[in-house]
């Protein structure tokens, strides 16, 4: 199950947001996000973790979202997956694209 955790305090680090989820069970991966596109790399606030259990990864999302950590009342959801297709991701989202070009 891929966790999206959010309202992070930008001093949090991988290793602190790994320790708090194995209290609910095995962590596979996790991935503090950072704003690397703007240019200056600070933390963005928000990660993912992934748990291979589901009930794991529920009784973690259960047991921790909205907690204060590190100062912060954090934010903890099961992660929408990332699509490979745009235009069939941006439909199931709710927003359907019509082209609007014309082959004359």
């Amino acid at each position: 199950m891929n966790i999206y955790v959010g309202n992070l305090a930008p001093s949090v680090t991988e290793s602190e947001l790994r320790t708090i989820f194995t209290r609910f069970g095995a962590v596979t991966r996790v991935m503090l996000k950072n704003d690397q596109h703007l240019g200056n790399g600070h933390a963005a606030g928000y990660g993912y973790v992934e748990m291979p259990s589901i009930n794991e990864g529920n009784s973690a999302i259960a047991g921790l979202n909205g907690k204060i950590f590190r100062g912060k009342t954090i934010n903890a959801i099961e992660a929408m997956p990332i699509s490979s297709d745009p235009i069939k991701e941006r439909r199931r989202r709710g927003r359907v694209v019509t082209d609007t070009s014309s082959d004359n």
